[in-house]
């Protein structure tokens, strides 16, 4: 393609479209931004699932309580939803480009600086820093996607999804292996992904020193972060159901990370078998992520992608309780497809907004507001396990759960937007 400038498409272009198809992108400009979508996606699970992996080394040489080490599990949610709330002031005032910069660079600081820190609360404190930067991240994705490819939100969504799914992923399963090669400390390995964050710095420095939320739209951002308009979105009933699908989808896949390996354990399946299997069921994201989003952004109503989902989470929940070693590879498998809620989520709240604006805070709403509904979950599933002996209680709610998250994401894939809902200005 030669070098020269491409006119966003007026796909997409409702009369509220102004702040996306009426500016012109240097070429070169957008492939950079493709380039910084999937590299901070790929960032925006390591610092969590690297650190699942070198738990125990982690809480023998901070000294670390068992309860501490249980409030290091639900720190990401929560982390999530307070943090995420800034997201829209913060791109206001700075441009999601440049905000997004410095999630990446607070994700840099915090993961290079944990491993070595003296004492749990410089510890808990480092990983606050790089959980605050993956926050206002997560909030800032779909904005960035619905401002450059207004007309590709299904197909960049996707590619955003599957980068995330693959670095949730090699976090998971290559911070033993680097960890042995670095000599076996516990302190390399986690600090190791400090260099690909860093790498996530460099497509987004252009953005800070452009200020690109100064072109076409950049108003509609500062309306979307007033104060004095924040609260209308909560009379959208399209925005609480989505923030209601993101949180209960978010509560499963939390469940299945925290879990999953324990169930088969019991069950009579080796640890290590155990592990491939959440892997398994990990690892189905990256493809389906990648397809999810673009099959829904063909659908004016994602509801049957909705139910597919949750019926295949569904069958996979009662396999575990009928016979959870005989066909542990299917279950897998099938709460790995019911995990592509994710993506599907993401989707949604890029198509239920005709506007960057209105994109930027039922981002922020649905995920803060998700990411809150979605912290009791695995701590209820724990002490239901503990009281109970078993797991027939903790895989009956777990199961319960899916039945709201199918009623919810129907009316949240309707084929209507948060501006008519409200009566927000385009």
């Amino acid at each position: 393609m030669p070098d020269e400038t491409r006119t966003l498409s007026p796909a997409a272009t409702a009369p509220a479209s102004q702040d996306s198809a009426a500016r012109r992108t240097p070429v070169w400009a957008t492939r950079l931004v493709v380039v910084g979508i999937v590299l901070t996606a790929l960032n925006l699970r390591p610092a969590i699932t690297s650190l699942g992996a070198l738990l125990e080394e982690a809480r023998a040489g901070l000294h670390m309580s068992g309860s501490v080490a249980g409030l290091l599990t639900s720190v990401p949610p929560l982390c999530f939803a307070v943090f995420g709330i800034a997201a829209p002031r913060l791109a206001r005032r700075f441009g999601p480009g440049a905000v997004v910069c410095a999630g990446m660079a607070a994700i840099t600081t915090g993961l290079a600086v944990r491993p070595f820190v003296g004492g749990t609360a410089a510890f808990l404190a480092a990983s606050a820093l790089a959980l605050m930067g993956i926050a206002v991240s997560n909030v800032l994705m779909p904005v960035i996607v619905k401002r450059y490819f207004p007309d590709r939100v299904g197909s960049m969504t996707g590619l955003y999804s599957m980068a995330l799914a693959l670095g949730t992923s090699l976090a998971a399963a290559a911070t033993v292996p680097v960890t042995s090669a670095l000599g076996g400390s516990w302190r390399a390995g986690l600090a190791v992904w400090a260099a690909l964050a860093a790498v996530a710095v460099l497509p987004w420095l252009g953005q800070v020193r452009g200020r690109e939320d100064t072109g076409p739209g950049a108003g509609k951002a500062d309306d979307a972060a007033r104060p004095a308009a924040a609260p209308r979105i909560t009379r959208s009933p399209t925005a609480w159901a989505l923030a209601c699908f993101f949180g209960l989808q978010a509560t499963g896949a939390y469940i299945t990370m925290g879990w999953m390996p324990q169930i088969f354990r019991d069950a009579g399946v080796s640890a290590g078998t155990a592990g491939v299997l959440l892997a398994v069921t990990m690892v189905m994201g990256v493809p389906l992520a990648f397809v999810i989003p673009r099959l829904a952004t063909r659908m004016k109503q994602q509801g049957p992608i909705v139910v597919a989902l949750g019926l295949c989470g569904l069958t996979g929940y009662l396999g575990l309780q009928l016979a959870p070693a005989a066909g542990a590879w299917a279950w897998a498998l099938l709460l790995g497809v019911s995990n592509c809620s994710f993506p599907l989520a993401l989707t949604m709240i890029g198509m239920r907004s005709r506007t960057g604006a209105g994109v930027v805070r039922l981002s922020a709403f649905a995920q803060s507001t998700g990411y809150l509904i979605s912290i009791p979950g695995p701590l209820l599933v724990g002490v239901l396990y503990q009281h109970s002996g078993g797991w027939d209680l903790p895989l009956a709610l777990m199961a319960a759960l899916l039945v709201p998250q199918i009623a919810v994401g129907l009316l949240a894939g309707r084929d209507r937007t948060i501006e008519d809902e409200t009566g927000m200005r385009d």
